[in-house]
C-alpha cells in the first residue's frame, strides 16, 4: 500500500471521530447532557492518533520527502498543512481545557467546548479534503521510484511500531467507544 493510501485510510478513522465530536457538540448545544469525559476522550484520540501517529508520518516522513524534491516548506501546500496542524493542536487544547472545566461543574465552559469542537471539526474536514484531493496526489507525482519506496518503508516501520505498542488498537477502540457512547453509525 502506498504511503498516501495509508494516510487516506487513517483519515477515515479520524472522520469517524469528527462525526462523533460534531454530534456531541450539537447535542450539548441543544441542552442534552454530554459528559465532559466524552470530550476529554476525544481529545486524547486527536492528540494521540490524529496529531500523534498520523501527523508524525505526514510531517516527519512525507512532507520531508516532498520538500527534498523542491516543494517549499515555508510557502505553498506543505506550509498550509503545517499551519493547519498547528491550528488543530490549538483547538484541541482549547476544547480539552474547556471540557476539564466542565468536569468541575463550570456549566459556562460548555459553550467553549461547543465552539472549539465545531471549529476543530470544520478545520479538519476541510484539511482532509485538501490532503486527499490535492496534496497526496501531488506527493504521488513528486516523490516517485526509490524515494517513494523509502517513504513507504518508513511508513511501514512507523505502523509496525504503533502496532507493537498497541497504539493502533487502542485508538481504534477509543473511536468505537466514542461512536457507541452516542450511538453514531459510521
Amino acid at each position: 500500500m502506498k504511503a498516501t493510501e495509508i494516510l487516506m485510510q487513517e483519515h477515515r478513522l479520524i472522520e469517524q471521530v469528527l462525526d462523533c465530536l460534531e454530534e456531541a457538540a450539537c447535542r450539548l448545544d441543544d441542552g442534552e447532557e454530554i459528559e465532559a469525559e466524552f470530550f476529554i476522550d476525544a481529545a486524547e484520540f486527536v492528540a494521540g492518533f490524529a496529531d500523534g501517529s498520523h501527523h508524525r508520518k505526514e510531517e516527519d516522513i512525507l512532507f520531508v520527502a516532498m520538500t527534498a524534491k523542491d516543494m517549499p516548506a515555508d510557502s505553498g501546500p506543505v506550509a498550509v498543512m503545517l499551519h493547519e496542524h498547528e491550528e488543530g493542536r490549538r483547538l484541541t487544547a482549547a476544547f480539552r481545557s474547556a471540557a476539564e472545566q466542565m468536569k468541575t461543574g463550570d456549566t459556562s465552559a460548555a459553550m467553549d467546548v461547543i465552539q472549539n469542537v465545531l471549529d476543530y471539526v470544520n478545520l479538519l474536514r476541510e484539511h482532509i479534503i485538501k490532503e486527499d484531493n490535492v496534496l497526496f496526489p501531488m506527493a504521488d507525482q513528486l516523490v516517485t521510484g526509490d524515494d517513494m519506496r523509502v517513504v513507504s518503508r518508513k511508513f511501514e516501520q512507523a505502523l509496525a511500531e504503533d502496532e507493537a505498542s498497541g497504539e493502533i488498537k487502542r485508538y481504534q477502540e477509543l473511536a468505537l467507544k466514542l461512536s457507541t457512547a452516542l450511538s453514531v453509525v459510521t
